[in-house]
């Protein structure tokens, strides 16, 4: 019996008849991508002098910036904001309906107000006239540059009036990605206005792969007891003793000079040798078994560079110095995977 086969070409749905091959899915796909670039392109050609007015406002801003909207204008303003407090610029979110019963003591006659409302009408007609009132200035987006709400804004942002990429041109699309666009490019020229550097942002993601490769030496180095440090002169079972005293386990204790720079380094790997293949191993002195003139990193250098040189020499502790070459503190691999750590930097 011949099998019957169906081609993905000409799958319909029974119910509609509507076309649902493999093709026809994806040229769907591809026109909503169409149809919402052409609406942030559009948005592109309605940039001017509102846009750097707004841009002003937010930088020179003396309270914080309020993102309020409703429905998908809200939630792509919550976006906005989180975009906003990520790159250095104060921020909280409002609900239009829980300002008018409240929250409208959240605002501040310096802040400013980013207002999102694609027909300008909603509940924003009500509240910004009370956020004018207290002071603060007024930043709409919007796709109707006549409306209501567009008439106690001291900046209207046009995302333009582009169809819907929705099948039935109501959904929300076209017109959120261009809010959206228009959104990134305030919050981001903001940031560089500001001149927001790598270093101050990962201060806000201290959690993400940012924050771990711009953290410093100093922030994840042991020091004081956790960091056992030892004389040339002292015997090895001084040493090991010392070892044994910090809080945290360590696997080495760093040799100063008396100055206090670093001249060497004793493993845990030095005394397995040392007891297992010399009598009286303990009573040897640190200055004629440690490693001299170990590697060694800059306290203000980046765990990333740690990490690529314990890899390189395969060490597992790495002493930590200042200009002098002044002991400050020991980096342990324990401590680097304990991070999240493991796995960065290839």
């Amino acid at each position: 019996m011949q099998q019957a086969s169906i081609k993905q070409s000409e799958v319909k749905d029974q119910a509609t008849g509507k076309d649902l091959s493999d093709e026809a899915i994806l040229d769907r796909g591809k026109s909503v991508l169409v149809a919402e670039s052409e609406a942030i392109l559009d948005a592109l050609s309605r940039l001017g002098d509102d846009f750097v007015g707004a841009v002003r406002e937010v930088v020179n801003c003396r309270g914080r910036v309020c993102v309020t909207g409703v429905g998908k204008a809200g939630l792509i303003g919550a976006k906005i904001q989180a975009t906003l407090a990520s790159t250095g610029t104060l921020s909280y979110s409002l609900h239009p309906v829980e300002a008018l019963h409240g929250d409208l003591g959240m605002a501040h006659p310096d802040d400013v107000i980013l207002a999102l409302s694609k027909s300008g009408g909603s509940e924003l007609v009500r509240l910004l006239p009370l956020l004018k009132k207290m002071g603060c200035k007024v930043i709409l987006l919007t796709a109707n540059v006549e409306s209501s709400a567009a008439d106690h804004a001291d900046y209207v942002l046009d995302i333009g009036a582009t169809e819907e990429a929705c099948p039935l041109r109501l959904a929300p699309s076209s017109s959120a990605a261009a809010m959206l666009a228009i959104g990134d490019a305030l919050t981001l020229t903001v940031m560089q206005c500001k001149s927001v550097q790598p270093e101050q942002y990962a201060t806000y993601h201290p959690g993400g792969a940012l924050g771990r490769f711009l953290m410093k030496n100093d922030e994840v180095m042991r020091k004081g007891e956790d960091c056992p440090c030892v004389k040339e002169d002292v015997t090895l079972g001084q040493c090991y003793e010392a070892i044994l005293k910090a809080p945290h386990r360590a696997g080495a204790a760093a040799v100063v000079d008396d100055k206090g720079q670093l001249v060497g380094i004793i493993t845990h790997g030095d005394f397995f040798r040392m007891f297992k293949n010399h009598e009286k191993a303990a009573d040897r002195r640190v200055c004629e078994v440690m490693t001299k003139d170990p590697k060694r990193i800059h306290q203000h250098g980046k765990v990333v560079d740690a990490l690529a040189l314990m890899r390189e020499h395969a060490i597992d502790e790495l002493p930590v110095v200042d200009d002098d070459n002044l002991l400050v503190g020991l980096i342990d691999i324990q401590d680097l995977v304990a991070k999240g750590f493991l796995g960065v930097g290839g």
